[in-house]
């Protein structure tokens, strides 16, 4: 197994994307207000200023992407780099933001919502679904810091975390509705040194967590036992997504400890990925609703 530091820095790095069809990573700098992509063949990085910090984004199936932004969607146009608002979160409350979303296997756009008291979370938290049909509706409640959403293979189960309580829940989810079921504990972290952040599920359908504080990324079998536990040179993991020609590498964006006001150290920031690890994702599904047309 390979750990390998790629030359992007990020002040809060979060929610990467693997694009099948463009063989690239995309990937947030909530902080500095940035979407970046990095592409492996060629080693060659882009980036898109953002009207405000990100929270999340779901690649589009007619191209450009949905990014959710404090209580907005917005669409946006990779060529252009237009972003257009295309629905407010009216029922989120004031001190609350979007952080952290994934699209489920239908299509829908599932995103997380949390409390911005970041010392102090509120439990003014949620779930949110943008529909097919552009409809854009709360479904969970009680959440303080909203993190790790990610589908079982057979998308029935969402995984999904909240940070402050060092816990990972599952969901029952109805892939036909889009409607979550019953909750269940799925994981405590409080052993592992930290917090549940971004999360992926492979093929096999082990649910990848990045443990930020904890300087680790730990694969969870089904049933919340450990299976492996991957170190890593930097503390703040930020999320995880598999990506590659193979879907096999698991890339890692990080998080600068600048950010919260403590002391930096070297490779803080910085997107990773580990190889070699025997392991392969799934492909990340578009959201499938309404036209994107930001211009």
């Amino acid at each position: 197994m390979d750990v390998t530091r790629i030359d992007c820095y990020c002040r809060l790095g979060e929610g990467p994307v693997w694009d099948v069809q463009a063989q690239s990573l995309f990937f947030l700098d909530i902080a500095g207000g940035m979407i970046h992509r990095y592409r492996p063949s060629d080693e060659s990085f882009a980036r898109w200023d953002t009207p405000n910090g990100p929270g999340a984004m779901a690649l589009h199936q007619d191209g450009g992407a949905i990014v959710a932004m404090q209580d907005t969607l917005y669409e946006m146009n990779f060529d252009t780099g237009a972003f257009k608002p295309l629905i407010v979160a009216d029922t989120q409350h004031p001190d609350a933001v979007f952080n952290d979303g994934k699209v489920d296997r239908q299509g829908r756009f599932i995103i997380g919502s949390c409390s911005t008291r970041r010392n102090d979370p509120e439990r003014i938290g949620g779930i949110y679904r943008l529909g097919l049909a552009g409809d854009l509706q709360r479904v969970g409640d009680d959440i303080q810091s909203s993190n790790s959403p990610c589908f079982a293979p057979d998308g029935k189960t969402l995984y999904f975390s909240d940070s402050a309580r060092h816990t990972i829940y599952s969901y029952e989810y109805d892939p036909a509705t889009g409607d979550l079921g019953s909750r269940a504990i799925f994981a405590d972290t409080s052993s592992l040194g930290g917090m549940p952040d971004g999360a992926t599920v492979d093929s096999d359908g082990l649910i990848w967590v990045a443990i930020i504080r904890g300087a680790k990324v730990v694969a969870f079998r089904p049933n919340g036992k450990i299976e492996r536990i991957v170190e890593l040179p930097v503390g703040l993991p930020g999320s995880v997504m598999f990506g590659g020609e193979d879907l096999d590498r698991l890339f890692v964006p990080t998080i600068d400890p600048a950010y919260f006001g403590e002391p930096t150290h070297e490779g803080a920031g910085y997107l990773y990925v580990v190889d070699g690890l025997g392991s392969r994702g799934l492909p990340e599904p578009r959201f499938a609703g309404m036209t994107i047309s930001a211009s």
